[in-house]
C-alpha cells in the first residue's frame, strides 16, 4: 500500500472543505437580488441590470503587493482584502463603472481555514463598501510555492456603464481643473520601498510606536485603501467628470499623465495638499528626493479629478467624509504632469 496520499503531498482537502463553509456565510452578506449562484459551485451566476441602455461591461483585476509582507509578519489579516477589492473598485470607477461583483484569488504554503476566513472578511467588508457582490473564488494550497506562512492575494472586479456615460478623458480641454481627493495613507503602492526604509535604512520592526502617528509603524502601513466608488458614483450624477485617475504605483506623475491627451498637460500646484505624516517619515528616513516621493507614492492625493471650472464648487462640497482640494488645471501641452 501506498505511503504517501494529497495530504501528504502538502494539499489539505479537509481544510479545504472547512475553509468554503466559512467563507460561504462571509459572502452572502454581498449578494444583491442579482446574485443566482454564488459560492460553491464550479462558477458562479450574476444577473445584469437590464435599466441600462447601452451597457458596457468594465473588468479590472490587482493584487496588494508587499504590503501582505507586513501583513504576514505582524500576523494581522483582516483588513488586506479591503485592500484587495479597493484596488480593483477604484480602477474601474475611473471609467464611471458601478462594480457588480467580485472575485478573489488566494494562494497560500498551508491552508489555514480560520486566517483564510479573516482574509475574506476583509474582502467582504471591501464589498460592502463599493456594493458589489462577493459571488467566487479560489483557494490554492501550495506549499511547494510559498514559504510557511506566506500567501498571496488577487482579485478580478466586472462592473457596469452606460456606453455614452464612459470616462475616457476626450472631453479634457484647457483651464478644466483638477480636483484631488485624500488618500487614507499609503494605500497599496510603494510599500517595496517603505518596507526596505523601515527595515533596512530605519531599522525597526513593525511593532515600533511611532509618536507621530500615535501608532506603530505597522499599523500605518497597514491602514486600509481607501475606496471612493460610492461618493464618485454619487457626484457622476449632479457632475460632469472628464477624467479620473486612480494615483496608486508610479504616483501623481504617471497616473494622472494616462488620462491625458498629447495635445494637453495638467499643471500643479500641490501647496494646498496636506502631506500625511508617515510619508514625511518615510522621505525624513531615507533623505529621499520630492520627486522621487511624488514619482512613488500618493503623497496623499488617493484619486484625482478632472471637472470644468464651474463644477469645481460642487465637486469638492460632495466629498464630506474626506478633504477634496483643488490642485491645479489643464493647460496645452505635451501629455505630461507639471508640478
Amino acid at each position: 500500500m501506498s505511503k504517501i496520499n494529497y495530504k501528504s503531498a502538502g494539499v489539505d482537502i479537509e481544510k479545504g472543505y472547512e475553509e468554503i463553509s466559512l467563507i460561504k456565510e462571509i459572502c452572502k452578506e454581498t449578494y444583491d437580488e442579482n446574485v443566482i449562484s454564488g459560492v460553491g459551485g464550479f462558477a458562479s451566476l450574476y444577473k445584469l441590470d437590464g435599466n441600462i441602455e447601452n451597457p458596457v461591461l468594465v473588468s479590472g483585476s490587482d493584487g496588494v503587493g508587499t504590503k501582505l509582507k507586513i501583513a504576514i509578519e505582524m500576523d494581522k489579516h483582516d483588513t488586506v482584502g479591503i485592500d484587495l477589492v479597493a484596488m480593483c473598485v477604484n480602477d474601474i470607477v475611473c471609467l464611471g463603472a458601478k462594480p457588480l461583483y467580485f472575485l478573489d484569488y488566494i494562494a497560500t504554503n498551508t491552508l489555514e481555514p480560520q486566517k483564510m476566513a479573516k482574509i475574506v472578511e476583509g474582502i467582504k467588508d471591501g464589498c460592502k463598501l463599493s456594493h458589489c457582490a462577493l459571488i467566487g473564488g479560489e483557494t490554492a494550497e501550495m506549499s511547494d510555492m510559498y514559504q510557511k506562512n506566506e500567501y498571496d492575494l488577487a482579485g478580478f472586479v466586472t462592473g457596469i456603464v452606460d456606453e455614452k456615460k464612459i470616462i475616457d478623458g476626450s472631453k479634457i480641454k484647457p483651464k478644466d481643473k483638477i480636483v484631488a481627493l485624500k488618500s487614507s495613507g499609503i494605500h497599496s503602492n510603494g510599500l517595496t520601498l517603505a518596507r526596505k526604509i523601515v527595515k533596512d535604512v530605519k531599522k525597526i520592526s513593525y511593532d515600533t510606536y511611532i509618536d507621530s502617528l500615535g501608532k506603530t509603524i505597522g499599523d500605518e502601513l497597514l491602514t486600509p485603501t481607501r475606496i471612493y466608488v460610492e461618493d464618485i458614483l454619487s457626484l457622476l450624477k449632479d457632475v460632469d467628470v472628464k477624467a479620473i485617475a486612480n494615483i496608486t504605483g508610479g504616483g501623481i506623475y504617471e497616473n494622472l499623465s494616462r488620462v491625458l491627451r498629447s495635445d494637453i498637460s495638467a499643471k500643479l500646484d500641490l501647496s494646498n495638499v496636506e502631506v500625511p505624516e508617515i510619508f514625511k517619515l518615510l522621505s525624513s528616513w531615507a533623505e529621499i528626493y520630492e520627486k522621487e516621493m511624488y514619482n512613488t507614492f500618493n503623497m496623499g492625493m488617493g484619486m484625482v479629478l478632472v471637472v470644468d471650472e464651474k463644477d469645481v464648487e460642487n465637486t469638492i462640497n460632495h466629498f464630506k467624509e474626506y478633504e477634496a482640494v483643488e490642485i491645479g488645471e489643464i493647460i496645452e501641452g505635451n501629455g505630461k504632469v507639471i508640478i
